[in-house]
Protein backbone atom coordinates (compact mmCIF):
# COMPACT_ATOMS: atom_id res chain seq x y z
CA UNK A 1 0.00 0.00 0.00
CA UNK A 2 2.87 2.36 0.85
CA UNK A 3 4.42 1.75 -2.56
CA UNK A 4 1.09 2.22 -4.35
CA UNK A 5 0.72 5.76 -3.06
CA UNK A 6 1.50 8.27 -5.74
CA UNK A 7 4.25 10.75 -5.00
CA UNK A 8 1.57 13.40 -5.41
CA UNK A 9 0.10 12.36 -2.05
CA UNK A 10 3.30 13.27 -0.23
CA UNK A 11 3.73 16.45 -2.19
CA UNK A 12 0.14 17.58 -1.57
CA UNK A 13 0.31 16.73 2.12
CA UNK A 14 3.57 18.63 2.47
CA UNK A 15 2.12 21.62 0.59
CA UNK A 16 -1.00 21.57 2.78
CA UNK A 17 1.11 21.26 5.95
CA UNK A 18 3.36 24.13 4.92
CA UNK A 19 0.46 26.42 4.00
CA UNK A 20 -1.42 25.73 7.25
CA UNK A 21 1.75 26.33 9.27
CA UNK A 22 2.48 29.52 7.29
CA UNK A 23 -1.05 30.84 7.87
CA UNK A 24 -1.00 30.10 11.60
CA UNK A 25 2.48 31.61 12.04
CA UNK A 26 1.32 34.72 10.18
CA UNK A 27 -1.43 35.30 12.73
CA UNK A 28 0.34 33.78 15.74
CA UNK A 29 0.23 37.01 17.74
CA UNK A 30 -3.57 37.06 17.57
CA UNK A 31 -4.35 33.41 18.18
CA UNK A 32 -5.73 32.43 21.60
CA UNK A 33 -5.84 36.12 22.57
CA UNK A 34 -2.06 36.29 22.55
CA UNK A 35 -1.74 33.84 25.45
CA UNK A 36 0.78 31.74 23.54
CA UNK A 37 3.26 34.60 23.24
CA UNK A 38 6.37 33.81 25.29
CA UNK A 39 7.58 37.01 26.94
CA UNK A 40 9.31 35.37 29.88
CA UNK A 41 13.02 35.97 29.28
CA UNK A 42 14.07 35.25 32.88
CA UNK A 43 13.29 31.51 33.11
CA UNK A 44 16.32 29.17 33.05
CA UNK A 45 15.45 27.62 29.68
CA UNK A 46 14.85 30.99 27.95
CA UNK A 47 17.47 31.88 25.34
CA UNK A 48 15.35 34.12 23.10
CA UNK A 49 15.43 37.91 23.10
CA UNK A 50 12.04 38.76 21.66
CA UNK A 51 8.47 37.63 22.24
CA UNK A 52 7.66 34.52 20.17
CA UNK A 53 4.51 32.40 20.08
CA UNK A 54 4.69 28.86 21.46
CA UNK A 55 2.50 27.66 18.62
CA UNK A 56 4.44 24.63 17.38
CA UNK A 57 2.50 22.05 19.36
CA UNK A 58 -0.85 23.37 18.11
CA UNK A 59 0.36 23.31 14.49
CA UNK A 60 1.73 19.77 14.78
CA UNK A 61 -1.36 18.29 16.48
CA UNK A 62 -3.60 19.94 13.87
CA UNK A 63 -1.53 18.57 10.98
CA UNK A 64 -1.26 15.17 12.64
CA UNK A 65 -5.06 15.06 12.95
CA UNK A 66 -5.34 15.77 9.21
CA UNK A 67 -2.80 13.04 8.51
CA UNK A 68 -4.72 10.51 10.64
CA UNK A 69 -7.88 11.25 8.64
CA UNK A 70 -5.91 10.83 5.40
CA UNK A 71 -4.44 7.55 6.67
CA UNK A 72 -7.93 6.32 7.54
CA UNK A 73 -9.25 7.23 4.08
CA UNK A 74 -6.36 5.34 2.41
CA UNK A 75 -6.12 2.19 4.54
CA UNK A 76 -9.41 2.22 6.44
CA UNK A 77 -7.37 1.97 9.66
CA UNK A 78 -8.01 4.46 12.44
CA UNK A 79 -4.87 5.23 14.44
CA UNK A 80 -6.65 5.43 17.78
CA UNK A 81 -3.48 4.77 19.79
CA UNK A 82 -1.49 7.51 18.08
CA UNK A 83 -4.35 10.00 18.26
CA UNK A 84 -5.11 9.30 21.93
CA UNK A 85 -1.50 9.54 23.10
CA UNK A 86 -0.73 12.61 20.99
CA UNK A 87 -3.86 14.50 22.04
CA UNK A 88 -3.49 13.78 25.78
CA UNK A 89 0.16 14.83 25.96
CA UNK A 90 -0.46 17.83 23.71
CA UNK A 91 -3.29 18.97 26.00
CA UNK A 92 -1.14 18.62 29.12
CA UNK A 93 1.60 20.77 27.60
CA UNK A 94 -0.82 23.22 26.00
CA UNK A 95 -2.17 24.23 29.39
CA UNK A 96 1.31 25.50 30.26
CA UNK A 97 1.64 27.21 26.87
CA UNK A 98 -1.60 29.05 27.69
CA UNK A 99 0.08 30.19 30.93
CA UNK A 100 -2.07 27.92 33.09
CA UNK A 101 0.65 26.97 35.55
CA UNK A 102 0.65 23.43 36.88
CA UNK A 103 2.89 22.37 39.75
CA UNK A 104 5.62 20.02 38.43
CA UNK A 105 4.53 17.30 40.87
CA UNK A 106 0.91 17.58 39.70
CA UNK A 107 2.07 17.49 36.07
CA UNK A 108 3.98 14.28 36.79
CA UNK A 109 0.84 12.76 38.33
CA UNK A 110 -1.14 13.67 35.19
CA UNK A 111 1.55 12.02 33.04
CA UNK A 112 1.35 8.86 35.12
CA UNK A 113 -2.45 8.75 34.84
CA UNK A 114 -2.30 9.28 31.06
CA UNK A 115 0.27 6.53 30.64
CA UNK A 116 -1.50 4.03 32.94
CA UNK A 117 -4.70 4.51 30.94
CA UNK A 118 -2.94 4.39 27.57
CA UNK A 119 -0.75 1.36 28.29
CA UNK A 120 -3.62 -0.71 29.68
CA UNK A 121 -6.25 0.34 27.13
CA UNK A 122 -4.01 -0.29 24.11
CA UNK A 123 -2.04 -3.20 25.64
CA UNK A 124 1.37 -1.61 25.11
CA UNK A 125 4.17 -4.00 26.11
CA UNK A 126 7.95 -4.38 26.01
CA UNK A 127 8.97 -8.03 26.32
CA UNK A 128 12.66 -8.12 25.41
CA UNK A 129 15.43 -5.86 26.64
CA UNK A 130 18.68 -7.70 25.93
CA UNK A 131 19.04 -8.41 29.66
CA UNK A 132 17.87 -11.83 30.86
CA UNK A 133 17.01 -10.77 34.43
CA UNK A 134 14.95 -7.83 33.16
CA UNK A 135 13.10 -10.03 30.66
CA UNK A 136 12.18 -12.31 33.58
CA UNK A 137 10.85 -9.40 35.64
CA UNK A 138 8.79 -8.20 32.67
CA UNK A 139 6.72 -11.37 32.91
CA UNK A 140 5.12 -9.76 35.96
CA UNK A 141 2.23 -7.56 34.77
CA UNK A 142 2.75 -4.87 37.40
CA UNK A 143 6.44 -4.53 36.64
CA UNK A 144 5.65 -4.61 32.90
CA UNK A 145 3.38 -1.56 33.24
CA UNK A 146 5.89 0.19 35.50
CA UNK A 147 8.73 -0.39 33.02
CA UNK A 148 6.76 0.87 30.00
CA UNK A 149 5.68 3.95 31.97
CA UNK A 150 9.30 4.62 32.87
CA UNK A 151 10.36 4.34 29.22
CA UNK A 152 7.69 6.82 28.12
CA UNK A 153 8.55 9.23 30.92
CA UNK A 154 12.23 9.25 30.00
CA UNK A 155 11.53 10.05 26.34
CA UNK A 156 8.73 12.58 26.91
CA UNK A 157 10.58 14.46 29.65
CA UNK A 158 13.87 14.13 27.80
CA UNK A 159 12.25 15.79 24.80
CA UNK A 160 11.04 18.60 27.01
CA UNK A 161 14.50 19.05 28.57
CA UNK A 162 16.41 19.31 25.28
CA UNK A 163 13.85 21.64 23.71
CA UNK A 164 15.35 25.07 24.18
CA UNK A 165 17.18 26.06 21.01
CA UNK A 166 15.96 26.54 17.48
CA UNK A 167 15.51 23.17 15.82
CA UNK A 168 17.23 21.12 18.51
CA UNK A 169 14.37 18.76 19.35
CA UNK A 170 12.71 18.92 15.92
CA UNK A 171 15.91 17.93 14.08
CA UNK A 172 16.62 15.22 16.66
CA UNK A 173 13.11 13.87 16.13
CA UNK A 174 13.61 13.90 12.36
CA UNK A 175 16.92 12.03 12.53
CA UNK A 176 15.44 9.26 14.66
CA UNK A 177 12.24 9.03 12.62
CA UNK A 178 14.22 8.79 9.37
CA UNK A 179 16.27 5.92 10.83
CA UNK A 180 13.05 4.14 11.85
CA UNK A 181 11.55 4.83 8.42
CA UNK A 182 14.50 3.22 6.62
CA UNK A 183 14.40 0.21 8.95
CA UNK A 184 10.69 -0.36 8.41
CA UNK A 185 10.92 0.15 4.66
CA UNK A 186 13.75 -2.36 4.51
CA UNK A 187 11.62 -4.91 6.39
CA UNK A 188 8.42 -4.16 4.47
CA UNK A 189 6.55 -2.68 7.45
CA UNK A 190 4.81 -0.34 5.06
CA UNK A 191 1.92 0.85 7.21
CA UNK A 192 4.25 2.04 9.97
CA UNK A 193 6.55 3.54 7.33
CA UNK A 194 3.63 5.63 6.10
CA UNK A 195 2.92 6.86 9.64
CA UNK A 196 6.56 7.82 10.10
CA UNK A 197 6.61 9.59 6.72
CA UNK A 198 3.60 11.68 7.74
CA UNK A 199 5.28 12.74 10.97
CA UNK A 200 8.46 13.63 9.09
CA UNK A 201 6.55 15.85 6.65
CA UNK A 202 4.75 17.59 9.53
CA UNK A 203 7.91 18.32 11.51
CA UNK A 204 9.76 19.52 8.39
CA UNK A 205 6.89 21.96 7.79
CA UNK A 206 7.24 23.23 11.36
CA UNK A 207 11.02 23.44 11.05
CA UNK A 208 10.76 25.98 8.22
CA UNK A 209 9.50 28.45 10.83
CA UNK A 210 11.77 27.40 13.69
CA UNK A 211 15.24 26.98 12.19
CA UNK A 212 17.67 28.65 11.86
CA UNK A 213 15.75 31.77 12.93
CA UNK A 214 12.68 31.10 15.02
CA UNK A 215 9.28 32.58 14.27
CA UNK A 216 7.53 30.07 16.56
CA UNK A 217 8.48 27.74 19.41
CA UNK A 218 7.38 24.16 20.02
CA UNK A 219 6.26 25.00 23.53
CA UNK A 220 5.60 22.34 26.15
CA UNK A 221 2.72 21.05 24.04
CA UNK A 222 5.06 20.48 21.10
CA UNK A 223 7.86 18.87 23.09
CA UNK A 224 5.46 16.55 24.96
CA UNK A 225 3.74 15.70 21.69
CA UNK A 226 6.95 14.87 19.81
CA UNK A 227 8.31 12.94 22.79
CA UNK A 228 5.19 10.80 23.07
CA UNK A 229 5.13 10.11 19.32
CA UNK A 230 8.81 9.20 19.38
CA UNK A 231 8.28 6.78 22.27
CA UNK A 232 5.39 5.06 20.47
CA UNK A 233 7.31 4.98 17.17
CA UNK A 234 10.16 3.26 19.00
CA UNK A 235 7.95 0.59 20.57
CA UNK A 236 6.21 -0.17 17.27
CA UNK A 237 9.49 -0.35 15.36
CA UNK A 238 10.91 -2.56 18.09
CA UNK A 239 7.88 -4.90 17.90
CA UNK A 240 8.01 -5.27 14.11
CA UNK A 241 11.77 -5.79 13.77
CA UNK A 242 12.66 -8.60 16.16
CA UNK A 243 16.14 -9.20 14.73
CA UNK A 244 17.30 -5.77 15.85
CA UNK A 245 19.02 -5.62 19.24
CA UNK A 246 17.01 -3.89 22.00
CA UNK A 247 20.21 -2.04 22.87
CA UNK A 248 20.10 -0.48 19.40
CA UNK A 249 17.02 1.45 20.51
CA UNK A 250 18.76 2.33 23.78
CA UNK A 251 21.61 3.83 21.71
CA UNK A 252 19.23 5.73 19.43
CA UNK A 253 17.44 7.25 22.43
CA UNK A 254 20.47 7.64 24.68
CA UNK A 255 20.61 11.46 24.46
CA UNK A 256 17.00 11.95 25.54
CA UNK A 257 17.19 9.19 28.14
CA UNK A 258 20.46 10.27 29.70
CA UNK A 259 19.51 13.94 29.84
CA UNK A 260 16.71 12.99 32.23
CA UNK A 261 18.66 10.32 34.12
CA UNK A 262 21.78 12.44 34.65
CA UNK A 263 19.81 15.61 35.38
CA UNK A 264 17.80 13.82 38.08
CA UNK A 265 20.86 12.69 40.03
CA UNK A 266 22.81 15.89 39.34
CA UNK A 267 20.07 17.98 40.92
CA UNK A 268 19.43 15.51 43.73
CA UNK A 269 23.11 15.63 44.73
CA UNK A 270 22.86 19.41 44.94
CA UNK A 271 19.68 19.03 47.00
CA UNK A 272 17.55 20.67 44.32
CA UNK A 273 14.23 19.44 43.02
CA UNK A 274 14.80 17.21 39.96
CA UNK A 275 11.51 18.56 38.56
CA UNK A 276 12.61 22.20 38.45
CA UNK A 277 14.55 23.53 35.41
CA UNK A 278 18.08 24.89 35.53
CA UNK A 279 20.80 26.04 33.12
CA UNK A 280 23.18 23.11 33.55
CA UNK A 281 22.07 20.83 30.72
CA UNK A 282 24.59 19.78 28.07
CA UNK A 283 23.13 21.93 25.27
CA UNK A 284 23.05 24.97 27.56
CA UNK A 285 26.68 24.51 28.57
CA UNK A 286 27.62 24.18 24.90
CA UNK A 287 25.71 27.37 24.11
CA UNK A 288 27.59 29.29 26.81
CA UNK A 289 30.93 27.82 25.67
CA UNK A 290 30.27 29.00 22.10
CA UNK A 291 29.48 32.50 23.32
CA UNK A 292 32.56 32.74 25.54
CA UNK A 293 35.17 30.99 23.41
CA UNK A 294 34.09 31.63 19.85
CA UNK A 295 32.78 35.15 20.30
CA UNK A 296 29.64 34.26 18.41
CA UNK A 297 26.88 36.76 19.02
CA UNK A 298 23.94 34.35 18.82
CA UNK A 299 24.94 30.67 18.60
CA UNK A 300 21.37 29.44 19.15
CA UNK A 301 20.96 27.44 15.94
CA UNK A 302 24.67 26.56 15.92
CA UNK A 303 24.19 24.77 19.25
CA UNK A 304 21.36 22.71 17.77
CA UNK A 305 23.43 21.91 14.70
CA UNK A 306 26.47 20.79 16.71
CA UNK A 307 24.46 18.61 19.09
CA UNK A 308 22.60 16.85 16.29
CA UNK A 309 25.64 16.54 14.03
CA UNK A 310 27.60 14.95 16.89
CA UNK A 311 24.67 12.66 17.60
CA UNK A 312 24.51 11.50 13.97
CA UNK A 313 28.23 10.74 13.89
CA UNK A 314 28.01 8.78 17.15
CA UNK A 315 25.08 6.57 16.11
CA UNK A 316 26.32 5.67 12.62
CA UNK A 317 28.21 2.56 13.88
CA UNK A 318 25.23 1.24 15.81
CA UNK A 319 22.89 1.83 12.85
CA UNK A 320 25.22 -0.22 10.65
CA UNK A 321 25.48 -2.99 13.26
CA UNK A 322 21.98 -2.82 14.70
CA UNK A 323 21.54 -6.62 14.77
CA UNK A 324 24.77 -7.20 16.68
CA UNK A 325 23.53 -7.37 20.28
CA UNK A 326 26.96 -7.37 21.92
CA UNK A 327 28.22 -4.40 19.92
CA UNK A 328 25.04 -2.39 20.58
CA UNK A 329 25.29 -3.09 24.30
CA UNK A 330 28.90 -1.89 24.59
CA UNK A 331 28.26 1.05 22.28
CA UNK A 332 25.44 2.23 24.55
CA UNK A 333 27.78 2.41 27.53
CA UNK A 334 30.43 4.12 25.40
CA UNK A 335 27.86 6.80 24.48
CA UNK A 336 27.18 7.41 28.16
CA UNK A 337 30.92 7.76 28.86
CA UNK A 338 31.31 10.21 25.96
CA UNK A 339 28.35 12.23 27.19
CA UNK A 340 29.86 12.52 30.68
CA UNK A 341 33.27 13.41 29.27
CA UNK A 342 31.95 16.28 27.16
CA UNK A 343 29.55 17.40 29.87
CA UNK A 344 32.25 17.82 32.51
CA UNK A 345 34.62 19.42 30.01
CA UNK A 346 32.01 22.02 29.16
CA UNK A 347 31.09 22.41 32.81
CA UNK A 348 34.72 23.10 33.70
CA UNK A 349 34.81 25.83 31.04
CA UNK A 350 31.68 27.39 32.49
CA UNK A 351 33.36 27.67 35.91
CA UNK A 352 36.32 29.68 34.57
Amino acid sequence: MFQSLDINFYFLFFLLSFLIAFFLVKFSNKLFSGLLIDKDFSKPQAFHKKAIARLGGFIIILLFGIFILSYFSILNIFLADYLTLAFLFFTLGFLDDLKIKIDPNIRLVFMLLILIFFINFFSIEINRTGLAFLNYWLENNVFQVFFVILCFLFIVNGSNLVDGFNGLLAIHFLVINIIYLLINLDNQNLNLALILSGQIIIVVSFLFFNFPKSQIFLGDSGSYLLGSLLALNTIKTYELNILISPFFFACILFYLFFEVFFSFFRKAIRKKSPLNPDKKHLHMLLFNWLINSKKIKDPNYLTSSLVNFSYIILIIPVVLLKENALFCRYWFFLLIILYLFFYFRLYSFSKK
